[in-house]
């Protein structure tokens, strides 16, 4: 696993042990970052359920202004504290441990410097965590006209329960082998 392109293009980074983490391949990665391209130049960048930090890092690579990290697994962070060292990004990032469902109280506010926000969200499959952590954003006024919220899940993931929040719309579906990236905006 390494950074693909930008500032610490090449640089190789640790993911934690074990296999609760998936990292993202270089592939779906590189997909991922040209469609987001034009929006994340001096971004703010959120990467929540972050693992080993990679599409943050990735982020701050290709010029997101700052990054804000949330996972709940202590060698999580310690991995993407690691990593962050690893590509001189320190002093543009802070890493938190926290439960999901509480990551609303490590948002970080936008200033007049930055462009917009973007938060990737890529949860365990299959276990419901990306409600609510919407719910929370949402409620929180996190999510505005600026922001693009990214959701990976499986491949059969059922956008229903998105649908049914009332207050977002579903801008794009990209779908891969097996995953996909659900591009949510406020509606």
């Amino acid at each position: 696993m390494r950074v693909i392109a930008g500032t610490a293009r090449s640089v190789p980074l640790e993911a934690p042990a074990g296999m609760n983490t998936r990292p993202t391949t270089d592939k779906i990665k590189e997909t991922l970052f040209n469609i987001l391209q034009f929006r994340l130049q001096d971004a703010v960048f959120v990467d929540i359920f972050a693992g080993s930090g990679a599409i943050g890092i990735e982020a701050l690579s290709r010029g997101a202004a700052r990054a804000v990290f949330t996972d709940s697994a202590q060698a999580a962070v310690s991995v993407i504290k690691k990593n962050l060292i690893k590509c001189h990004f320190g002093d543009r990032a802070l890493v938190y441990k926290c439960d999901a469902a509480r990551v609303d109280m490590y948002m970080p506010h936008r200033t007049e410097d930055e462009s917009g926000m973007i938060i990737f969200m890529d949860p365990p499959y299959g276990r419901g965590l990306e409600i609510p952590v919407l719910t929370g954003l949402i409620g929180g006024g996190y999510v505005d006209e600026e922001t693009l919220v990214i959701l990976e899940e499986s491949k059969e993931y059922n956008i229903s329960a998105i649908e049914e929040l009332g207050s977002v719309r579903i801008d794009r579906i990209k779908e891969y082998k097996n995953q996909k990236h659900i591009f949510i905006r406020k509606a």
